[in-house]
């Protein structure tokens, strides 16, 4: 994962590896410069609750890979699944762009990006879901 700046609000926490980093009281930025690092904003991260979705657990399977939960040789493979399944529901341009930045980043084991790719859809989702129940 070279390259990624990570811009902290004050009081910020990121994960980092298995490690919770707080940021001060100011607000500040962050170069990862060591590849294939595994990083999470906590603000970001979806809770085992939360995952009531289809977009949601896809998320969150991402998500147990850059907190150390599950290797990425277990995720990956739920993850692409999740991916072609969420493609059959998600036919318009722009959701197609997002499930295809996310396929490319989990062929890299960049699974940051593909979940930043990824929580793009929740937005989407929940406007599908709440017009499907009204």
């Amino acid at each position: 994962m070279s390259g990624l700046v990570l811009k902290l609000n004050p009081k910020e926490r990121v994960l980092v590896n298995g490690a919770v980093i707080e940021n001060g009281d100011r607000r500040s930025r962050l170069s990862i410069l060591t590849p294939n690092a595994n990083i999470l904003r906590l603000r970001d991260a979806i809770r085992p609750d939360e995952v009531n979705t289809p977009v949601r657990r896809v998320c969150y399977i991402a998500q147990l890979v850059l907190s150390g939960d599950v290797t990425e040789s277990d995720a990956r493979l739920q993850i692409m699944r999740g991916i072609e399944q969420l493609s059959q529901a998600l036919r318009d341009e722009d959701s197609r762009q997002h499930l295809t930045a996310a396929t490319h980043a989990v062929e890299k084991s960049d699974f940051y990006r593909s979940l930043k790719a990824l929580r793009n859809l929740l937005p989407r989702e929940a406007r599908l879901l709440a017009r499907h129940h009204a």
